[in-house]
């Protein structure tokens, strides 16, 4: 399992060192409270709350066994956190392979400092899901005061599965062909550079189990 950050700007990777031993996530909706006239409190249920992720972390100052520094002193993580949680435009993929997790988020801020004089930093990483505002365009038919109805969406064949919010290509293996282990021929046999990364709106073809296995 690896904890991924990519900057959706640059392209660029990020890796934490050391695979933390788990992470937070929440996810719900809002519910508003409401006093009515002989009934009492009443709860209102609405829409859906973006999700709040928090990650504990270490960046170490030197190399263990069981980590992978890419070069970089604990910092380096430092700074590179600490510049996307203060650019308000710096949207960044949030990835732990072998889970469904792989969403785009916004760096709230980041907790550090040191403990044992190793000079080893520990981190806490606070993420909100990023939802992007779209502007939703209508437009008049001619003589008529109707809305245009929006054009239809292509039709999805049985063969071809359109990555969503949250979708993994493991997991996708593991729904369609019972095996997670087979995400990377699927990545191979599509031309996915990078088995963990795949993006809302691509579209994974699924050939016959024997030609995976070919791939």
């Amino acid at each position: 399992m690896k904890f991924i950050f990519k900057d959706s700007k640059s392209d660029d990777e990020l890796t934490l060192p050391v695979t933390p031993k788990g992470f937070e996530a929440s996810h719900g909706k809002r519910v508003e409270m409401v006093n009515i006239h002989a009934v009492g409190d009443v709860a209102i249920g609405g829409y859906a709350s973006l999700a709040s992720i928090k990650v504990s972390c270490m960046f170490p100052a030197r190399e263990y066994a069981f980590s992978q520094s890419m070069g970089m002193g604990p910092y380096d993580y430092v700074k590179q956190f600490e510049l996307w949680a203060l650019d308000p435009s710096a949207i960044v993929r949030f990835i732990v392979t072998e889970t469904p997790v792989n969403i785009p988020v916004l760096v709230e801020s980041i907790d550090y400092g040191e403990r044992d004089g190793t000079g080893d930093v520990y981190a806490t990483i606070s993420l909100r899901e990023y939802r992007e505002l779209a502007v939703v365009q209508t437009q008049k038919a001619e003589k008529t005061e109707n809305l245009s109805r929006p054009d239809p969406e292509p039709p999805v064949t049985s063969q071809t599965h359109i990555v969503v919010s949250g979708d993994t290509l493991w997991a996708i293996a593991r729904k369609y062909y019972g095996d997670g282990l087979l995400a990377y021929h699927l990545a191979t046999y599509n031309g996915i550079k990078n088995a963990n990364l795949i993006y809302p709106g691509q579209a994974v073809n699924l050939p016959d189990k024997s030609l995976l296995g070919a791939a």
